[in-house]
């Protein structure tokens, strides 16, 4: 299943399909299917436009990013507090050694603002080696020196080193809370990334305090042509289709209980 996923999505992304309709549909141009040709190339066409030259992308990421949000006030009695991992770049960290982050850093530098704030608490990373190769650590791993060079004792994080997507967090995370004896956790990731990560802890009868981090949207976005910034906009786009895809496909697959939780 996980390498199907990874294959799927190699595949299903927006700029993936826009570049394999255009192929397919020039490809039947110059067969005698010209008619259906013609069809395809202007869906990948459209799915080209749409991605790079509207807000579409940030517009339903910033309604993911609106449905969970991060309390007002620092909630009491927490007794850990659980970060996702997804920001640590484990491919330059093999060759290059050092910590390095990519656009998600803000998952653990508010597991650590956190950790300070209820020291307390466990510290929980799930995270392992998402990569289809398998060669690299993960981000539990190459937590290890991070939290000890902000003064976060060794004996307070616990690292879950196996998942390899969010549904293994899950499903994992719930096995090391019950060993320690843990509950009444915050759960940190990125804000899109919140409201998967919460059907998934739901379904394996985890019930967290949602903080989410690592905002990509103003809030404030509305469904407009936008020709200033084509790339972003195509990012943004990838990583709204791929979060919407998730959730589609783990409700469909009885995985979570709600297509869209609250």
């Amino acid at each position: 299943m996980f390498l199907a996923s990874k294959i799927f999505w190699l595949i299903a992304q927006p700029l993936s399909v826009a570049f394999f309709s255009i192929l397919f549909g020039v490809l039947l141009i110059f067969s005698r299917f010209r008619r259906s040709g013609g069809i395809f190339a202007s869906l990948g066409l459209l799915v080209l436009f749409l991605s790079l030259f509207t807000t579409a992308g940030p517009y339903f990421l910033q309604i993911l990013e609106d449905r969970f949000p991060r309390p007002l006030a620092p909630p009491a009695g927490i007794s850990c507090i659980i970060v996702l991992g997804g920001a640590f770049e484990n491919v330059v960290i093999a060759s290059r050694g050092g910590i390095e982050f990519n656009q998600a850093a803000d998952r653990f530098i508010e597991a650590v603002r956190l950790a300070k704030a209820y020291p307390a608490a466990r510290v929980l990373v799930s995270g392992g080696d998402g990569s289809i190769t398998g060669a690299y650590e993960g981000d539990a791993r190459a937590s290890q020196g991070f939290f000890g060079a902000f003064g976060i004792a060794a004996d307070r994080v616990i690292r879950e080193e196996a998942s390899r997507t969010t549904f293994e967090n899950a499903r994992y995370t719930r096995d090391l809370l019950a060993t320690n004896g843990l509950e009444r956790c915050a759960l940190v990731t990125s804000a899109y990334h919140m409201p998967r990560s919460i059907g998934l802890f739901r379904a394996n009868g985890i019930e967290v305090v949602p903080w989410p981090a690592d905002y990509r949207t103003s809030g404030k976005v509305r469904l407009v042509f936008d020709f200033t910034q084509p790339l972003l906009n195509a990012q943004l786009a990838t990583t709204a289709a791929k979060e919407w895809t998730g959730l589609l496909a783990y409700y469909l697959l009885g995985r979570t209980q709600t297509l869209l939780p609250e």
